[in-house]
């Protein structure tokens, strides 16, 4: 009877850490590629600023 018990329980939570485990790591994906992408404009935007700075002198 109780290992019934503790079997279900388990089935019945698997699916949600799961599901959530996939979650955590589509965001965190998410989250890193935002943060890459924003680096890679503000270093192209600094290049072309100073490229205009050395065109205006």
């Amino acid at each position: 009877m109780i290992e019934d018990f503790w079997l279900n329980a388990l089935y019945s939570v698997t699916p949600t850490i799961l599901l959530g485990g996939i979650f955590w790591y589509v965001m965190r994906s998410v989250i890193r590629a935002d943060r890459g992408e924003r680096d890679a404009y503000a270093k192209i935007e600094a290049q072309e600023r100073a490229r205009l700075e050395d065109q205006a002198r």
